[in-house]
């Protein structure tokens, strides 16, 4: 199930070290495949499940020492043990993708941060082990900056997800504002929908510069990677503001004219 995928922060970018390129798209690849599993194509919410059982059942054969049987999972066998990554991400993944298959809406931001625990944070978690800082106030901030990007994507996402019958925003946020489903539907940014993306930006950039201070505390190239991170980050919330949320008509994307800018925030922070 080979997909083309829009990317806000490019994976194994030439600013980490040459040797992570290769474990850091091994992990990648298993997270997309995963990710299109549960979210690309026609298939049955069944067929979808048996997917993600079938990587879950490969995990725990890893997990047993006993051989791969798959080319991917060959691949991440190798990176699991060269630098003795833990399974528990790699199963809150699958879990978080199981969830998209049967979960539609999110009663209140507690259940969207569960989700982002699951769906975001496990992949910050693995890059920390990779570069041998797993220390608890660097899981600390890589958790807010991997949820905060996630929710970014969210709210960059709206039209999109409603396409899959799939809404993130929190719906008890969305009855504070007025906003309706049905408002989604006809792709209306009136009324109270700039006021409710307002709102969701303010707590997600507030979630994103608290985990900032980990960029400082790595070293080097990878410090340098994740301040770009976080700057692309950063530089989709003010897109999302400068278009008052109209995600509908607007979607905000990062463009080639948006890196220099990036390097150059990124460089002042370092």
């Amino acid at each position: 199930m080979p997909q083309k995928h829009y990317e806000n922060f490019p994976v194994a970018s030439f600013l980490l070290p040459a040797p992570l390129r290769r474990p850091v798209s091994v992990i990648y690849r298993f997270a997309r495949n995963a990710d299109d599993f549960a979210d690309e194509g026609a298939l049955a919410p069944e067929e979808r499940l048996r997917l993600l059982d079938q990587y879950r059942t490969e995990l725990r054969v890893l997990q047993q020492n006993r051989e791969p049987r798959s080319p991917l999972f060959e691949s991440l066998a190798t990176v699991i043990r060269a630098y003795d990554l833990p399974f528990e991400p790699f199963f809150d993944l699958l879990d978080a993708f199981a969830q998209d298959v049967n979960k539609r809406r999110y009663a209140h931001f507690g259940e969207v941060m569960d989700y982002c625990r699951r769906s975001a944070d496990p992949v910050g978690r693995l890059m920390l082990h990779l570069y041998g800082a797993a220390l608890k106030e660097h899981v600390a901030w890589s958790d807010s900056i991997c949820s905060a990007l996630q929710l970014t994507n969210f709210w960059q996402d709206v039209a999109i997800d409603y396409r899959k019958d799939r809404i993130y925003l929190p719906q008890d946020d969305m009855a504070r504002f007025g906003v309706t489903e049905s408002q989604i539907a006809a792709q209306d940014a009136g009324g109270g929908w700039p006021d409710l993306l307002a709102f969701e930006i303010g707590r997600t950039r507030a979630m994103l510069q608290s985990g900032a201070p980990l960029a400082k505390r790595l070293p080097g190239r990878i410090g340098m990677e994740l301040c770009m991170i976080v700057q692309g980050g950063l530089r989709i919330l003010e897109k999302l503001e400068g278009v008052r949320g109209d995600v509908f008509r607007r979607r905000p994307v990062l463009r080639p004219w948006d890196w220099p800018m990036m390097f150059a925030r990124a460089a002042l922070t370092r």
